[in-house]
């Protein structure tokens, strides 16, 4: 007899607000028999998880991983191998930053099938809830998704090309290097008084929105105390929030 495989979903949980999730999401966490999580799936989100699924969490904070990636990766087909229908769930989408691709090649590789449900990215969701439209005729013809936080720890990114007029930027991780991000952008050419926000906790009940500019946000940061998890925007959109802005208490 041929060995039972299970079959993994790899799904987006959205940015926090569990009204966010697709309908496909919702149905496959109702009927998992296993769910894998991360860190930034949010509260509401678990609420939905049912009590007869096996349930690991194997969330990453900043120098803090409660399983390594290649302990998850080999989690993961372990539980395929039980013949389980495992929903691998990540915040946001599993395809923006979120180590996605990493984990579907390990599947591949162990010959586990697998779908993947794509979810709203935190980048959509947080400027949505804080009022900052990514793209406008006016402001942002482009939007680039950047990470803060590199695979060994460095930040060097394609400044020439994030510091053009024009987009919007949005850099994911980047609360430890905002003072290397910010000083960045304006030598390759960003004036330092371009609108630059951070979103903390977008899309939940607590959100915060600290609205600056490149050459203040470093420091208000620090003067906020403003944690991760939270985006960093930067754009001439960000000037729309006191417009469009819906979602916060003024």
């Amino acid at each position: 007899m041929p060995p039972v495989t299970g079959k993994v979903w790899l799904v987006g949980a959205g940015p926090g607000d569990p009204d966010l999730l697709t309908l496909k999401a919702a149905r496959l966490i109702g009927s998992a028999d296993a769910i894998v999580y991360d860190h930034l799936v949010g509260e509401g989100v678990r609420a939905l998880f049912p009590a007869t699924a096996r349930q690991v969490y194997v969330g990453k904070k900043a120098a803090k991983h409660t399983l390594k990636q290649e302990e998850i990766n080999r989690l993961l087909v372990d539980l395929a191998r039980e013949g389980l229908a495992v929903v691998r769930l990540k915040g946001g989408d599993p395809f923006i930053f979120g180590r996605g691709g990493e984990e579907l090649e390990i599947l591949h590789a162990a010959g586990i099938p697998f779908e993947v449900v794509p979810g709203v990215t935190a980048a959509a969701g947080c400027a949505a809830y804080a009022g900052f439209p990514l793209t406008h005729r006016e402001h942002a013809q482009s939007v680039t998704f950047v990470t803060g936080h590199l695979k060994d720890h460095t930040i060097d990114l394609d400044w020439p090309a994030l510091a053009r007029p024009g987009q919007t930027v949005v850099f994911y991780m980047g609360v430890g290097g905002a003072p290397e991000i910010c000083r960045q952008m304006i030598a390759h050419g960003l004036p330092a008084d371009t609108p630059a926000a951070i979103v903390r906790r977008g899309t939940l009940p607590d959100q915060r929105t600290l609205l600056s500019t490149l050459g203040q946000l470093p420091q208000c940061i620090v003067e906020s105390g403003i944690k991760p998890p939270a985006l960093i925007v930067v754009g001439s959109v960000v000037g729309l929030h006191d417009k469009l802005s819906w979602f916060e208490t003024p």
